[in-house]
């Protein structure tokens, strides 16, 4: 249940025009007062003879009753209280009572003999009320109604609680703001899936992802077609910015604009600057481990780079000091919106949904301290100045290992704000997880199918020292990737392995020690992308040829040519820690 506080109005009857209103609005069904200050007030829903101005002048009586100059320019307080889309549908009684609770909660008409405001619950729909206040006591004071949001939302869980409904993870002040109801309804009626407020924060975010400099991300958001107003400081000094949409026009015609701070918390100026202060000393991104068999810039070896720095970012979210953890969760955002961006069309949605998501999962009461973040940040950018993924071959393999990569990053940030408490945090990491998984679906399913047919094609005494090799590696595991489908494509990953030199033994059990696999869905999938990564392989093999008839002798006998140390540990890879 999501009680909504708007910011306060000035027109009582404007805002009940809207409420009672029916021919504007699907939604708008029956509007009638569930509940009054009074229980006797006028409703224009199911009284003929009543008005919207009879009930009106009740509720702005006290705010009338005061001199001219002492009535409080903002007097309409709003907000609405929603039930969860699978939640039971609550009779008007049930309403009524919760609008009462709410009132007394935020200080509106704390009861108790205490003088209130007057106030008004409208139900126009099965799964919300509004209720509509005035900001004068009875006795002409000012409510105590300090962080009245807040203070609706705790009540909202313990109703949610003792009700049977949906219970909301608490917050923790770090969210960003909900769009008000006036805004959904704007959206509705221009035909926009969403409201003009979360295009706006989407489009500054993807803005946001690697950028180093005021100029670059004020660039961007030209580029994106947004409007820009910066304000300066007198000596010139830039203080701060707000966006807007073109289209978004308010009812005198003129764009509607909004803060950063009022986007986001961390989206206001000096926050993001923060990002890029982090990157002011330049150094070498870790480990920039780009594809083989493809150019420098390319979109296949952001992606690999990319998949290298959230490999290593996964340690540090486990095991690393709060703050640093804190930096690689918020810059593992931009990594999501910049590999949105650049998607294919096959899981651009998918994608866009999951760093949608995760963007609350960015954000804690854990300070995060920038620089530490600099491989993220710096994989983020590579993606955005690499161009779009085609979506097939060498990209489509190197999309497909990135999400990989991420998955398990997104899951670490889950565990990690789980163990925090954040638990509207650890929700979107999850829900973020989930959409990473479907998006991975979509990008697999070539280049795995591709190393499916090598592993098929492979000889059977390969096949049959493969599996002697794989439990000898991975006794706890064998029998698990064994009976999976993604074997063969793991089956000619080691061939590959082996061919290029490597040990194919210690390689298999380092990469499978240094990660938990738990939460995969296919273990072998895991352990092609993390192979196919740390040895250096093509991500797609559909253009390779046949395992070589040396590797094929060399696998046979048994025997494998042992790599010189940085062939099977990559500079910069830790292998300290085998196991979690």
């Amino acid at each position: 249940m999501i009680p909504s506080v708007n910011p306060s109005g000035s027109d009582t009857r404007g805002l009940l025009y809207y409420l009672y209103e029916t021919g504007k609005y699907e939604d708008h069904t029956d509007p009638h007062l569930v509940a009054s200050f009074d229980g006797m007030s006028p409703d224009p829903g199911r009284h003929p003879s009543a008005t919207l101005t009879d009930l009106q002048q009740l509720l702005d009586q006290p705010v009338m009753a005061l001199a001219k100059h002492a009535r409080p320019a903002k007097h309409v307080w709003h907000t609405s209280v929603r039930a969860d889309p699978g939640d039971r549908i609550l009779s008007d009684e049930e309403w009524a009572d919760i609008a009462r609770r709410i009132v007394a909660a935020t200080g509106i008409d704390p009861g108790d003999g205490q003088p209130g405001c007057r106030w008004a619950a409208v139900r126009h729909a099965d799964d919300h009320i509004h209720i509509v206040a005035t900001l004068v006591t009875e006795d002409g004071h000012r409510p105590d109604d300090f962080r009245s949001g807040a203070r609706a939302q705790a009540e909202a869980r313990l109703i949610e609680k003792e009700l049977g409904l949906h219970q909301v993870a608490p917050g923790d002040g770090t969210a960003a703001q909900r769009p008000t109801s006036a805004e959904r309804h704007k959206a509705e009626r221009q035909g926009r899936e969403r409201t003009a407020r979360e295009e706006l924060r989407e489009t500054v975010r993807r803005a946001v992802a690697g950028a180093r400099s005021d100029e670059e991300f004020f660039d961007r958001l030209a580029t994106a077609g947004l409007l820009i107003r910066k304000r300066a400081a007198p000596s010139g000094d830039l203080l701060g910015y707000k966006v807007a949409l073109p289209d978004d026009l308010n009812k005198d015609g003129e764009p509607v604009f909004y803060p950063g701070a009022r986007l986001a918390p961390d989206l206001s100026l000096p926050r993001i600057r923060e990002r890029w202060a982090g990157d002011a000393q330049d150094v070498p991104a870790a480990r920039r481990e780009d594809a083989i068999r493809t150019e420098p810039g390319s979109p296949a070896a952001a992606r690999r780079g990319a998949a290298s720095a959230v490999w290593q970012a996964v340690l540090v979210v486990e095991h690393g000091e709060d703050a640093v953890a804190a930096a690689h969760i918020a810059a593992a955002g931009e990594v999501l919106d910049a590999l949105a961006k650049t998607s294919a069309a096959h899981t651009r949605r998918e994608l866009r949904d999951a760093a949608t998501a995760f963007e609350r999962a960015s954000r804690s009461h854990v300070r995060a301290v920038r620089g530490h973040d600099r491989a993220l940040r710096q994989a983020a950018r590579d993606l955005v100045h690499s161009g779009p993924a085609l979506g097939r071959g060498e990209d489509g393999a190197t999309t497909a290992m990135a999400i990989d990569m991420l998955f398990f990053l997104i899951t670490a940030a889950a565990h990690w704000h789980a163990r925090k408490g954040h638990a509207q945090q650890a929700e979107a990491a999850t829900r973020a997880a989930a959409h990473l998984r479907t998006a991975y679906q979509a990008a697999a399913a070539q280049p795995l199918g591709v190393l499916y047919q090598r592993g098929r094609r492979l000889s059977r005494p390969m096949l049959q020292r493969q599996t002697v090799l794989l439990r000898e590696a991975l006794p706890e595991l064998a029998e698990q990737i064994l009976a999976e489908p993604g074997w063969y494509a793991l089956a000619a990953t080691i061939a590959e392995a082996e061919a290029a030199g490597h040990d194919a033994a210690v390689l298999l059990s380092d990469v499978a020690g240094r990660r938990e696999l738990g939460t995969a869905d296919s273990v072998s999938d895991v352990l092609v992308w993390r192979m196919r990564r740390t040895a250096d392989l093509p991500a797609d093999a559909s253009h390779l040829p046949e395992t070589s008839t040396a590797g094929r002798r060399s696998a046979t006998r048994g025997t494998t040519t042992r790599p010189s140390a940085p062939g099977r540990q990559r500079s910069g890879e830790d292998t300290s820690r085998k196991t979690l």
